[in-house]
């Protein structure tokens, strides 16, 4: 029997839908809209693509967009500079500069100068220690709608193993911290990891995020278990074809025979990335007016 499909589009649609509520709420209840302000230093292609997807969906969601675009040969100390007004800011609940950012610029630098209580992209150091100890924080958008669309499908994850392929710490490393916060038992497995299919065969839950295209096969996993694929490849085109199709860490085709649910590419983890950014910034938003945030909503 094939897997059952973890649709991450429909979840993430819902997601939005509730924060959109909520944001009416707020604007209600503060007087103003919880507002977003995203920076994109330079013109490349890809963060082009991804700051109109979160100045649309920001918008759809009753919220205020606020973009600020740089030309490639922003001088750091100018960034920077940006950052410190945008924190200073009483109408900018969250912060994201879109990475990667041009090779001058020292990003881990300009993360830092974020303030932790703005930082919706969950990357500063304070907010990785909050995560750590288990305190209220911003997680990253994709582990934390990993964990939003684990938590949907199994419920209480007490007890289960998780291997979690990749030790970013954009995905890797928090998501291990959320499924240990979860009581899961986790083992995060990276390209040292000796017998890589033998570790991954014992999880009931493997999170897939090393970048390789189709890299974990069907006889890595254990039959029924769930597969959240974070990654996306673009495969060199076929013949009579200008663009290769999109495929994640997991062979999909052979994973579904033997998983008990999986996430597809595109499709899955996905859509969640913007929808929990859309989340993060209306909690930010929330706590940066003093106002209970909605009870079990967000």
């Amino acid at each position: 029997m094939a897997a059952d499909i973890i649709d991450g589009k429909a979840f993430a649609a819902g997601l939005r839908e509730t924060v959109g509520v909520h944001a009416a709420a707020f604007a209600e209840r503060a007087g103003r809209k919880a507002g977003l302000a995203v920076v994109l230093v330079g013109e490349d292609p890809a963060s082009q693509v991804y700051v109109r997807s979160k100045h649309r969906a920001t918008v759809e969601a009753g919220m205020e967009s606020f973009e600020h675009r740089l030309p490639a040969d922003t001088a750091e100390a100018a960034l920077l500079a940006l950052v410190e007004r945008l924190n200073a800011d009483p109408a900018v609940d969250g912060i994201l500069v879109q990475l990667p950012l041009p090779g001058h610029l020292d990003e881990q630098a300009v993360i830092a100068a974020i303030s932790p209580d703005k930082d919706v992209d969950g990357f500063h150091v304070t907010n990785a220690g909050r995560l750590a100890v288990g305190q209220d924080g911003f997680v990253p958008c994709t582990p934390l709608g990993c964990m939003m669309l684990l938590s949907d499908r199994l419920g209480d994850l007490s007890g289960l193993e998780a291997v979690v392929i990749g030790r970013s710490n954009i995905v890797g490393k928090p998501m291990a911290q959320l499924l240990l916060g979860a009581n899961a038992t986790v083992t995060i497995a990276h390209s040292r990891t000796k017998d890589l299919p033998g570790v991954v065969r014992r999880a009931d839950i493997v999170v897939a995020a090393v970048g390789r295209a189709e890299m974990v096969k069907a006889d890595w996993l254990k039959p029924g278990a769930t597969v959240i694929d974070v990654g996306i490849n673009r495969l060199p085109p076929v013949p009579g074809s200008d663009k290769g199709r999109l495929v994640g860490d997991v062979d999909f085709a052979g994973a579904r025979d033997v998983a008990g649910a999986i996430t597809p590419v595109p499709g899955g983890v996905g859509p969640m990335t913007i929808a929990v950014l859309l989340r993060n910034t209306l909690v930010a938003a929330y706590r940066n007016e003093g106002l209970d945030l909605p009870e079990g909503a967000l």
